[in-house]
């Protein structure tokens, strides 16, 4: 039986880390979370989401931009988000209207499909 979802993996650019944290830590607040220490090796950082992770691992040779992948991020404060994101320089997305949903798309530096929604 699946209990639940505990993990969602994204990838950046080999050597991308600190720019990915400065994105995913200080711009959007996400806590790091400690990898194993088996699995530091391999690059990459860990995110914690609520209750879930996010998985950023390294990879190159692959073009983000050409998938419709993503991650939705379920926010309180939609507006908020959406300031934010625009005083970064992140360029938004108006996502298909869904009823009783508000939300937005972006990409991140890496190329990385992410939404923001909140439930209205």
């Amino acid at each position: 039986m699946i209990l639940g979802l505990h993990h969602a993996q994204i990838t950046i650019p080999k050597g991308a880390e600190e720019e990915g944290r400065k994105f995913y830590c200080q711009i959007l607040g996400l806590p790091e979370k400690e990898q194993p220490e088996a699995l530091k090796k391999l690059g990459g950082f860990w995110l914690e989401v609520g209750n879930r992770e996010v998985h950023v691992g390294t990879e190159d040779g692959f073009d983000r931009l050409t998938t419709k992948a993503h991650l939705a991020y379920q926010v309180d404060d939609i507006s908020y988000w959406r300031k934010v994101l625009e005083l970064n320089n992140i360029q938004i997305t108006e996502a298909i209207k869904i009823p009783g949903v508000e939300r937005f798309e972006f990409r991140d530096p890496f190329g990385n499909r992410v939404e923001m929604t909140q439930v209205i």
